[in-house]
């Protein structure tokens, strides 16, 4: 039978929505304009303001998407970490999602935040976003399907979601200023599409205005986009927040529907919208309206006490186990795109040996770089996964062979580290452990520390080699740095912030070696960083950003191809881990490649030169170019896994599991094929001159043949579609499937629309689209069934003449499919309006 998916079940209702709205206008009344207007503005960097005389305590914000961070951005404060977006959008499953969503609300819970800034229902316009690993998909439907559940899940736990980015922050180059231009058709066909439907399907209690602009206005202030079609056509009635450092106008922000400025105590809306409301700039009534929002949001969260919460304590859903879960939703999303030879998985009785094989593969990259981040209590890297669970007569062998960075990484193994905190005199004000060369801190710090005391904060400790040789030792961040290695100054001096570039970026800083210093593996070393923090007057928030960094010793290059070249020789198998970089993916920047950085191609090629089979795990959250694929034995894509990524690998590799993942995107040969390449504004303009024509319906329009398409991914079994059969009262495509393997598998049906002839008048549409598809398990030689309804929309344009949908009668091709390339069974269903 088809997998019941419980992310299309509705949370359960509630009967106290009129309680909570009687609890808002009593509260709102109350409250004069000074304390409305502080109410719209964060009091810090992640929290509004309490106001007791009305029962309100403080509303405190995160951000997401695969764990909780809190209000501290450090290590000092582990979270449990889950696959990326892009992982979690692999698994076609939104009942999964909603499982996420639900140890996400627990980690919420836990950590005192009642909404999560998550999730990025933003599209896979190109390749080259810099946040590709954040979003889900290049289609909206399932971007739609993944991100119901995902908002579900995490509501179901009394916690609320924030839709972003709304909407167009489908690039990060100029991302504050550039004005995206996209035509009407496509804005609402693609880009407001998964908006639209998650607000309509799973109620969001929350919604985050981008950056960017979109046809001439910036979103923070687009009022017809927030408050025509957000509020006017939709519906919506949550909170809609800026992102953060978004908010430009006070009085054009209230006018465009904003109703929170963040972060603050520095910003636009606070005493500056009351003096606005004073002099006449600004209305009372629409300072009420988005405070009646904060308010809403608010009740639902149980922080207003007059007012029932949206999910009562005694309806929490059961614990989740967040290591069980992020292991299973990694399995779950490796898309297997070739197993020649019956490579995989690998029998652990028939091997005597393994190579492992990458930087990747010691060092596990688990996440994206960004706000996104957020820093787990342990890793499972590839090597450790596959020590463990290989049988202690397999010898695991591991060699580096090509490392993908040249930077010095935040200091990790081997370093025991704390922060000190001292103010200008010296005294010292707090310190916390440190779990790594890391310190991060936004609005919060530690305890017995502000911001107006802080001086330095100095990263000490000692570290512990692991490997003989010359160890570099640097730092990254700004302001004054002074650092010391066994008693040696290595550097002193001060960072000054970038002239131009992304604000993010540019906090963030880049690792700079300042130093080296030879030691012996076992030998270990006093090391300090006293960071003299930069208070920059216009900054909008409270914030210390600085690290400690470290690189082990150099070896020649040619030196480590070899060793890996000799291990993967004398293996029965080699698996190699290749990887991108936090340089390569991460907010603040797009991408200009999607080679593999380093030497890591030529890697691949020598080792399947030699291996008896080579197993190719690629580490990367989004596409990347394989130009050796056709050259190895198994390829294997793994995304971001999270913090159970070693784990999850063995148990695929090994047969335990099967990989379940199915392309959210479509993976090109080369970057020169990809169909949409530009993110980079000319002079302000980003024109999305594609219009409807992004991802798969692109590479159909172009003829291009991809590397990978859209929806492949092999399994552990074969499957025979025999019947596909149409309802034409409720539109539903019935599909009917035998595994046709020896195990017991796990197949996703995709469904597809082609449109028949066009009429006269009629734009130009894709070749197909996704309309439907469902998760269906069966043992072998088991024949199953998937039911499939197909909604009205995808039948449906956005007619730019009349400015509504339009349903466009006559006759389709309906495709049940493996992928979009292999599509297995056609049937015709006639539509009317």
């Amino acid at each position: 039978m088809a997998t019941q998916d419980a992310a299309d079940t509705p949370a359960p209702g509630t009967d106290g929505d009129a309680a909570r709205e009687a609890a808002v206008e009593t509260a709102l009344a109350k409250l004069d304009l000074d304390a409305k207007a502080r109410l719209l503005a964060g009091q810090d960097t992640w929290s509004l303001p309490a106001l007791p005389q009305i029962g309100l305590r403080s509303l405190v914000m995160s951000d997401g998407p695969v764990g909780v961070r809190g209000v501290r951005w450090t290590a000092a404060d582990p979270s449990v970490v889950l696959p990326s977006p892009t992982a979690l959008a692999a698994t076609w499953d939104p009942a999964l999602a909603r499982r996420a969503g639900r140890l996400l609300a627990q980690e919420a819970r836990r950590k005192g935040v009642h909404a999560l800034l998550a999730p990025t229902v933003n599209l896979h316009r190109s390749p080259l976003g810099g946040r590709h690993f954040e979003c889900y998909s290049e289609d909206p439907y399932l971007t739609t399907r993944i991100g119901t559940g995902y908002v579900r899940g995490v509501q179901d736990g009394g916690v609320g979601t924030t839709l972003k980015h709304f909407v167009g922050n489908d690039a990060e180059t100029e991302r504050f200023t550039v004005n995206n231009t996209i035509p009407p058709r496509a804005l609402r066909e693609l880009y407001l599409a998964p908006f639209e439907a998650i607000v309509r399907d799973a109620s969001p209690w929350g919604v985050m205005s981008a950056y960017n602009g979109v046809n001439g206005s910036t979103m923070t202030q687009h009022a017809s986009l927030q408050l025509g079609v957000l509020r006017g056509e939709w519906g919506y009635d949550g909170v809609i927040v800026s992102d953060w450092m978004a908010t430009r106008d006070t009085t054009r922000a209230l006018n465009g529907g904003l109703d929170v400025a963040m972060p603050g105590p520095r910003t636009v809306y606070g005493q500056a919208l009351a003096t606005a409301v004073r002099e006449g700039r600004a209305e009372e009534c629409a300072v009420d309206a988005a405070v009646r929002n904060v308010l809403r949001l608010a009740a639902r969260t149980g922080v207003l006490d007059a007012a029932p919460p949206a999910v009562a304590p005694a309806d929490l859903p059961a614990t989740v186990d967040g290591d069980a879960l992020a292991r299973e939703i990694a399995h779950r999303s490796f898309v297997l795109v070739r197993n020649e030879r019956g490579t995989l998985p690998i029998d652990p009785a028939g091997v005597s040996s393994v190579a492992v094989i990458g930087a990747a593969a010691r060092d596990a990259r688990i996440l994206g770089g960004g706000s996104a981040e957020v820093f787990p209590a342990h890793i499972v890297s590839p090597l450790d996964g596959l020590r463990a669970a290989l049988p202690e007569s397999v010898a695991v062998h591991h060699a580096v062979g090509a490392d993908p960075s040249d930077e010095p990484a935040v200091a990790g193994q081997g370093f025991e580290l704390r922060a000190v905190c001292r103010d200008v005199s010296g005294r010292q004000l707090g310190s916390e452990p440190l779990p790594s060369g890391l310190v991060q801190w936004l609005g919060d710090f530690p305890d017995g520390v502000s911001f107006e005391d802080l001086h330095t904060v100095e990263i000490t400790g000692t570290f512990t080699a692991r490997e003989s040789g010359v160890h570099a030792f640097g730092t990254r961040g700004l302001g004054g740095l002074a650092l010391t290695v066994g008693g040696r100054l290595l550097f002193e001096g001060i960072e000054e912030p970038a002239d131009e570039g992304d604000p993010f970026e540019a906090f963030q800083g880049t690792a700079v070696p300042r130093g080296e210093v030879e030691l012996t593996a076992g030998e270990s070393v006093e090391v300090s960083l006293i960071c003299t923090v930069a208070k920059l007057p216009e900054a909008p928030m409270s914030a210390v950003a600085c690290a400690l960094v470290h690189r082990d010793p150099v070896r020649d290059p040619e030196a480590l191809m070899e060793e890996a070249v000799a291990a993967a020789s004398v293996a029965d198998t080699a698996v190699v881990v290749v990887a991108t970089t936090e340089r390569v993916e991460s907010e603040g920047f797009d991408r200009t490649s999607l080679a593999l950085p380093g030497r890591q191609d030529e890697l691949v090629r020598r080792v399947a030169a030699v291996a008896p089979r080579t197993v190719v795990v690629v580490n990367s959250g989004s596409p990347v170019e394989l130009p050796w694929r056709d050259e190895v034995d198994a390829v294997l894509l793994g995304w971001f896994p999270g913090q159970e990524a070693g784990a999850a690998l063995a148990d695929v590799l090994l047969g335990d599991e099967e990989p379940g993942g199915r392309l959210p995107t479509t993976w090109p040969v080369a970057l020169t094929d990809a169909p949409v390449t530009q993110v980079e504004p000319d002079d302000g303009e980003l024109v999305y001159e594609e219009g409807v024509f992004i991802g798969y319906r692109a590479w159909e329009k172009t003829g291009r043949t991809p590397a990978y398409p859209f929806g492949h991914g092999l399994g552990y079994t074969t499957w025979d579609y025999d019947s596909l059969d149409l309802s034409t009262t409720d539109a539903t495509a019935t599909v009917r499937l035998r595994n046709t393997g020896t195990r017991h598998g796990r197949e996703v049906v995709q469904i597809y629309l082609a449109p028949g002839s066009g009429g006269p008048g009629l734009p130009e549409r894709p070749a197909r689209w996704l309309a439907g598809f469902a998760t269906v398990e069966a043992a072998p030689g088991e024949t199953v069934s998937a039911d499939i309804p197909l909604p009205r929309r995808a039948f449906e344009i956005w007619d730019e003449k009349t400015d509504a949908w339009r349903l466009i009668s006559g006759t389709y091709v309906v495709e049940a499919a493996h992928s979009i390339a292999d599509r297995r069974l056609r049937a015709r269903l006639h539509v009317e309006r």
